[in-house]
């Protein structure tokens, strides 16, 4: 019986004098004594969450790590000393925490490094400790360095820009990027243009999302347009520029209306010409309206007329009325149509009218050389047959 309570004692005080350490990536338990009672309770302290600001750097990037310890005992405090954070590759910009810090039961503490990730693109673990006694408790962690930027991208734009016309130039702003990004702008500028809106102010992107950014441009001259995209990753800032050529020229896909089947009619000098208008382009062309320039003066009822929008291969049929000054033997139709960012075109077509002079004279009544001329051989005829009748009465 005393042998077994010698053991028993042995046991005791070897339970009481040894630390029974279990550490990994997480976790570390040890056996805690209750003051009061004198049981010993097998409690965890562990590394409960781990967050990177940014989630993912570029080279260079400075941010944080934050690391939340969490005391899993329910009944005892533990006492902390000598936290750090440590990595050969990742530069630690703060303080280590060298005091010693008491944990609560069941309580959970964060610890915030300031860091400088002035290493190439890869993974890296860096690694978290905290001191127990005579014990560590290690963390590693993954961290990414990534240098993918945010892509900027035309989605379509102008075959070619005319001077002084408005165009729109639509663009696509994507995330590749494995964390989201805030504050993305985007500015446009250039020598001798005009854009609207000059500045777009897009917010957040999340990871992988993209989003559409338009906007219409008005050039002066022949120039370069400079697209200046700005963002954050984290609180450090990052740009994306990308130029533009302004050339002038012939968009090959803008609508061209084309007259077609013009008929002409004339009572005196005034003119009637009907037709169709059909669109030989690949665009919309809306508004399109028919009028005559001068040496022709439009006239009522179709001093213009308004086809409407035509789409490609569309057509509409017109009719216009104007009068002349009797010596033209054409006249300018002019077609006119707006694009769809509200910019006017025109063209137009000679028509071929009869002489307005002979028309004139045609119109003055009947001719008069017949007329004489039947009047005359009526007189000639009642003037025989009075002959006749007088000599027959003789």
């Amino acid at each position: 019986m005393k042998i077994n309570r010698i053991f028993t004692g042995i046991a005791l005080l070897l339970l009481m004098s040894m630390t029974v350490c279990v550490v990994s990536g997480e976790t570390y338990s040890l056996l805690y004594e209750d003051p009061v009672t004198g049981t010993y309770y097998t409690g965890k302290v562990f590394v409960s969450n781990t967050t990177f600001d940014p989630v993912v750097f570029f080279t260079g990037d400075k941010g944080t790590v934050t690391y939340l310890v969490t005391n899993g005992n329910a009944n005892t405090s533990v006492k902390l000393n000598h936290i750090t954070f440590y990595d050969r590759d990742l530069q630690l910009l703060s303080q280590n925490f060298d005091t010693t810090i008491t944990l609560g039961p069941l309580q959970t503490r964060p610890f915030t490094f300031s860091i400088l990730a002035d290493a190439p693109e890869g993974d890296y673990y860096p690694t978290f400790s905290a001191s127990f006694y005579d014990s560590n408790l290690n963390h590693k962690t993954l961290v990414q360095i990534d240098n993918t930027p945010v892509e900027l991208t035309v989605v379509d734009q102008p075959d070619a820009f005319m001077q002084g016309k408005k165009k729109t130039i639509n663009m696509q702003v994507a995330n590749p990027r494995k964390n989201n990004v805030r504050n993305v702008i985007l500015e446009v500028s250039g020598a001798g243009i005009t854009a609207s809106p000059s500045r777009t102010f897009v917010g957040d992107l999340a990871a992988g999302a993209k989003t559409p950014v338009n906007f219409s441009v008005t050039p002066d001259q022949e120039t370069t347009l400079n697209l200046h995209l700005t963002y954050d990753n984290g609180n450090n800032p990052h740009e994306v520029t990308m130029n533009i050529p302004i050339t002038f020229g012939v968009d090959k896909k803008q609508a061209d209306p084309v007259m077609s089947n013009i008929q002409v009619t004339s009572v005196g000098t005034t003119y009637r010409v009907t037709g169709d208008v059909t669109n030989a382009g690949l665009e919309t062309a809306n508004a399109v309206m028919v009028t005559a320039l001068p040496p022709a003066v439009p006239e009522d009822p179709y001093k213009t007329y308004v086809v409407q929008a035509l789409k490609p291969d569309d057509f509409g049929s017109f009719e216009i009325t104007f009068t002349t000054d009797g010596k033209a033997t054409s006249v300018p139709v002019q077609v006119s149509f707006k694009d769809s960012d509200g910019n006017i075109y025109t063209s137009a077509q000679n028509v071929t009218v009869p002489d307005g002079r002979l028309a004139a004279v045609k119109d003055d009544g009947p001719p008069l050389i017949p007329i004489i001329a039947a009047l005359v051989i009526v007189a000639v005829f009642v003037g025989g047959w009075f002959f006749y009748l007088r000599k027959k009465k003789q």
